[in-house]
């Protein structure tokens, strides 16, 4: 089984694709928005994922629902770091979901173990040389711009090669940046610049 390396030995050792359980700690998130944005009860509903059968948990800050707007960095820290740092207590493996890299560098000193950039590195110019001196997982996304315009940069020639060329050309921007390549899984999103259709062509539907 080919994971990317630098996970924790718990995980490293697995023969089987991980299972990674979402948490939004935010009031505003496209899919469960409201329902977890209380700390313990974001720490209750992550450790009943655990038991469910997750093997990491990864934990969001800021909305990238369509249409949405930034928050401040300190927004974002205050909303993660309670969750992050009761959950590593009970031994969970938690990912980062920042496109920032000073929340994840308080989220790595916290205690997580991935950090997944939506935006690829394309949002923080310090986000990958950040990564570069760390040895954990980097999951890099496709990514066009931020959700309050991502709407708007729909526009491909074949949206699969399209996707396949702009995020292979953003992880060479991560291989250069000095983050070794077996680190970097790839995330080439549903939504994310992408309409319903060039999310679920015709021929899936059929």
């Amino acid at each position: 089984m080919l994971h990317p390396s630098g996970l924790p030995e718990s995980l490293r050792n697995l023969d089987r694709t991980l299972v990674m359980g979402v948490l939004n700690v935010t009031p505003d998130s496209f899919s469960d928005g409201g329902r977890f944005d209380d700390t313990e009860i974001a720490i209750s509903h992550a450790l009943q994922m655990i038991e469910d059968g997750a093997d990491i948990i990864d934990i969001g800050g800021e909305s990238t629902r369509p249409g949405s707007d930034r928050i401040s960095v300190q927004e974002e820290l205050d909303r993660v770091l309670p969750v992050i740092a009761g959950l590593v207590n009970s031994g969970v493996a938690i990912s980062i979901d920042t496109m920032r890299a000073k929340v994840a560098r308080a989220a790595i000193e916290a205690g997580a173990c991935i950090i997944n950039d939506v935006s690829g590195g394309k949002s923080d110019p310090e986000m990958l040389s950040y990564v570069s001196t760390l040895t954990v997982p980097y999951i890099l996304m496709h990514w066009r711009g931020p959700s309050n315009i991502m709407n708007t940069l729909t526009d491909y020639n074949d949206v699969v090669a399209d996707v396949t060329s702009e995020i292979s050309k953003q992880v060479d921007v991560a291989v250069a940046a000095g983050i070794a390549r077996e680190r970097i899984a790839i995330d080439p999103g549903i939504g994310f610049a992408k309409t319903v259709d060039q999310n679920w062509p015709k021929s899936l539907k059929d």
